[in-house]
């Protein structure tokens, strides 16, 4: 008897062995990662960075796909669609989860429900950038100026509910006065149309913004984290004025939901040792960027509490759903 139980343990083995050996080890091949924002952009060159780091770690084709539209949401129902399997790996942003859902009464995806975070590459400011030929040094300039030339002034950003379209719509709502809003495809578009003098302003990421403020083509007044940036330490918060003024902005990798537990925290795992390297934070810091790898778990939890902090704002703001 103890032979036929050690020969059925054996046989166990071998075909739990055998079971094993026949599932494939995550990539065999080529991954597509979704961008929703077109190429050239702050959440384009995050992924980026992540696609190359992993197709020189695993030999396979990383493949950055832009699906741009209405502020980063027409690529997240796309991404929302995509086989379970992690093949397909998308690129979403404070915009697209956290914000859209409020502003934006069909979407074609659930923020919660259709994705799997697995974990976020960075955070960063927005930065308040204006046209050259505004009369303005500082922000308490800014304001004085909006409020003497009310429905005068244009912004632009990636589109209605996107995390440059926000900070815009509360400071006309606490100064008192109406800006015409200028929805554009991405942040060169924005910083093109602002340098040649079409709008007026834009709160645009700081990745593009300040680069533009250092050659002078644009003017700097403030930046929207709630602490001063430490690529800019001269630029001002807006929370300096008005207190408790925080809107920044992340990047952060999803997949649609269904990915296996263990494929989840293979890629966060890669993410986090990606983001870790000294030349990466050294490069984002360079552009403003807080590389801030965490586990699918941690993401989950950031991502419920964004979407929760987003609909006071969005609803402080007096946005009407789209």
């Amino acid at each position: 008897m103890k032979k036929l139980f050690a020969a059925l343990a054996g046989a166990l083995a071998l075909i739990s062995t055998a079971a094993v050996a026949q599932t494939p080890a995550w990539p065999q091949r080529q991954v597509t990662v979704i961008v929703p924002f077109t190429a050239g952009g702050t959440t384009d060159l995050f992924a980026r960075i992540f696609t190359q780091a992993m197709q020189q770690k695993y030999n396979v084709p990383f493949v950055v796909e832009n699906r741009a539209g209405a502020g980063g949401t027409v690529g997240a129902g796309a991404a929302a669609r995509g086989p379970k399997d992690g093949y397909t790996l998308f690129v979403g942003t404070a915009s697209t989860h956290a914000i859209a859902p409020y502003v934006y009464k069909q979407l074609s995806y659930d923020a919660d429900r259709d994705f799997q975070p697995i974990s976020l590459f960075a955070t960063l400011p927005n930065m308040l950038v204006i046209a050259n030929n505004i009369p303005a040094r500082n922000f308490a300039e800014f304001v004085a100026y909006a409020k003497a030339n009310p429905g005068k002034l244009n912004y632009g950003s990636s589109g209605i509910g996107a995390s440059n379209h926000i900070p815009a719509e509360i400071i006309s709502n606490l100064i008192g006065t109406p800006m015409t809003h200028i929805p554009f495809r991405s942040s060169n578009e924005i910083m093109n149309a602002l340098v040649g003098g079409h709008i007026h302003l834009a709160f645009d990421n700081i990745t593009f913004a300040w680069p533009q403020a250092q050659g002078g083509t644009v003017r700097a007044i403030a930046v929207t984290s709630a602490q001063r940036s430490p690529t800019a330490p001269d630029v001002p918060t807006i929370a300096e004025t008005f207190p408790g003024f925080d809107i920044g902005t992340w990047h952060g990798l999803f997949a649609p939901t269904g990915l296996p537990r263990d494929v989840a925290e293979k890629i966060a795992a890669d993410v986090k040792e990606i983001f870790s390297r000294p030349d990466v934070v050294a490069r984002l810091k360079e552009i403003g960027a807080v590389a801030s790898p965490n586990t699918p778990d941690a993401f989950t939890a950031f991502s419920r509490s964004e979407r929760e902090r987003y609909q006071r704002i969005v609803r402080e703001a007096r946005i009407e759903p789209q």
